[in-house]
């Protein structure tokens, strides 16, 4: 090497990563790992140009004492996904806040975190947990063929994801059965004698949609309504949009099942915009999630109530037997149909 570690430059804009520390030692950020962790599996010449890098970027000196030292950090990872970095909704606020709490019941604290610029999702995890930063992840917008899930299953790694996969890895998970849901929900809607009912949400790549999708779709068949792609349109624009496009149809739907309330709210208040009347006596429109919202808007909103804080405690409760060396099955929640003026 031209010059030794201790000439060049020390970052000063933002705190040292893995990464830094793989570069000034010229070493991979899975040997850093193993020196951190694990450190008999390193030749001593390398684990000296590592330490030294360790040194010289004084790179998470107090995390590194305590695992070196085999303790816990007590706290748990959370990603803010990216679709809500620089906002919130109602429901991760929920979400979060329950997390939160069933933590806390453990002697735990939820860590958010966002990776750095350009930095993988997976190698954000990875850091994590490799230095120590935290004992586990929860991870949350899962999608059928995640790749998180695959690799944080195979280093090993303590996570709980919110919601399932379609992958063929074993981990332990936390889901609300949406399928169950919006399958109550048409069976609500035809025995008020309503016969055609269009699903507004944003198609089937998220985990999430997929199932709720599909009780749609049973929901249809079970009542002998037979199947129409029409009725079925994904969140391409906006609620409002959507329903234009349904109300134009030549034989247009008289209820409407939204993939989540902030969705049905859009479609009530555009459907009175448009001098439709909402409830019994009108269109029918339900919701999904039962955010605060969803009982204040008028007509208050039938919808689909998720039990977040069932769901936050299960995670915890998995989380914690997972790092304690178990393998926990997944855990399948139903929703219950919160019925309002709406529908």
């Amino acid at each position: 090497m031209a010059s030794s570690m201790s000439e060049r430059p020390r970052p000063t804009r933002r705190a040292p990563t893995v990464n830094d520390v793989a570069r000034l030692a010229n070493v991979s950020r899975q040997t850093v790992s193993n020196v951190i962790n694990a450190p008999e599996r390193v030749r001593e010449s390398t684990r000296q140009r590592v330490e030294e890098a360790i040194a010289t970027l004084e790179y998470h000196s107090n995390r590194l004492g305590r695992s070196l030292q085999g303790q816990s950090s007590r706290l748990i990872g959370y990603r803010i996904p990216p679709a809500q970095r620089g906002e919130s909704t109602p429901i991760l606020d929920r979400f979060l806040h329950a997390l939160t709490e069933a933590a806390r019941e453990h002697g735990y604290q939820v860590l958010l975190f966002l990776p750095q610029d350009g930095q993988r999702e997976a190698d954000s995890h990875e850091e994590m947990l490799s230095t120590a930063t935290v004992d586990g992840l929860v991870l949350t917008d899962t999608t059928p063929e995640d790749p998180r899930v695959a690799f944080l299953a195979r280093q090993q790694l303590p996570f709980v994801t919110f919601g399932r996969t379609r992958l063929d890895v074993v981990h332990p998970w936390v889901d609300v059965d949406g399928a169950a849901g919006v399958l109550a929900a048409v069976h609500h809607l035809v025995a008020a004698g309503h016969r055609r009912i269009a699903f507004v949400g944003p198609g089937e790549t998220p985990a999430y949609a997929s199932e709720r999708l599909s009780g749609y779709r049973e929901g249809m068949a079970d009542s002998g309504l037979a199947p129409d792609p029409a009725l079925e349109l994904p969140l391409g624009t906006s609620g409002a949009d959507a329903l234009r496009d349904l109300l134009a149809l030549p034989s247009p739907p008289t209820a409407f099942i939204a993939a989540d309330d902030l969705t049905a709210i859009r479609l009530l208040e555009t459907a009175q915009a448009l001098g439709h009347v909402v409830g019994p006596d009108g269109l029918a429109i339900v919701g999904f999630d039962d955010i605060p919202l969803a009982s204040f808007v008028r007509p208050a909103l039938t919808t689909i109530r998720q039990p977040i804080e069932d769901v936050a405690h299960e995670i915890i409760r998995l989380l914690l037997a997972r790092m304690a060396g178990q393998q926990p099955e997944g855990v399948l929640l139903k929703p219950e149909l919160v019925v309002r003026s709406s529908a």
